[in-house]
């Protein structure tokens, strides 16, 4: 049996026999022990209680943080013409269409946002097969289909956060860093809650979060007290 480091026994000796705390007690435990090298990203994990494979428990949603992730988001546009233009001033990484489809389909997926007008469609439309996979298709549900790329550009880089159900109905997305004040990672955590709890699908039935975990990138989980991360 590998020998555990003291990183790692400091860590599961803070975090044993305690769960189910407030956002307030698991931020302070995550964010102190988050001790690595680097600047560890903090990171939320739902159980819902929805079955996925039914459209009317799919549960889908996109959310401005307060405080933003920390994390830099390089963001591809396909448009053409002046909304091409619009997306290089608003700092788009990369901007195509035609050839922005064939560098995907060569295997370079070099962006961590994907936006489209309207009109491209039918040639992102394509890309199903490789961008839906990664949670990267453009989608109107989520802005990410606008003829605004502007302001979807912005919001992309500024700290907006996407989720989606996946397999199982856990929901997962990063909601700030290490470095960060707890306090405005608390804030990230609630509103990160508030949004998945205000797309409850009409499908779900009985309870809907079973089980909020958080935990940073090199650090153990703890489950955060359901009734005190969500708010009315």
């Amino acid at each position: 049996m590998a020998k555990l480091g003291k990183r790692t026994r400091a860590s599961r000796e803070a975090f044993a026999g305690k769960k189910n705390l407030s956002v307030e007690e698991a931020v302070a435990l995550v964010k102190g022990n988050a001790t690595a090298k680097f600047d560890e990203t903090i990171e939320i994990a739902m159980n819902l209680g929805v079955d996925t494979r039914h459209a009317d428990q799919m549960v889908r949603g996109v959310i401005g943080l307060p405080n933003g992730t920390g994390k830099t988001m390089r963001v591809a546009v396909f448009a053409r013409g002046a909304k091409a233009d619009e997306a290089k001033a608003a700092g788009a990484d990369i901007i195509g269409a035609e050839d922005l489809m064939e560098v995907i389909q060569g295997g370079t997926i070099d962006f961590d946002r994907c936006i489209a007008t309207p009109d491209m469609m039918p040639i992102v439309g394509r890309l199903g097969k490789v961008l839906g996979p990664r949670n990267l298709m453009p989608n109107p549900k989520v802005g990410t289909v606008t003829m605004d790329v502007k302001a979807a550009v912005e919001a992309a880089k500024g700290g907006e956060v996407q989720f989606k159900a996946e397999k199982g109905g856990v929901v997962h997305a990063g909601i700030g860093k290490a470095s960060f004040d707890e306090a405005k990672l608390v804030e990230n955590v609630r509103a990160f809650v508030s949004a998945v709890a205000k797309v409850r699908p009409s499908g779900a039935k009985g309870a809907y979060m079973n089980k909020i975990v958080l935990s940073s990138t090199m650090g153990p989980g703890i489950t955060i007290s359901v009734d005190n991360a969500v708010v009315e």
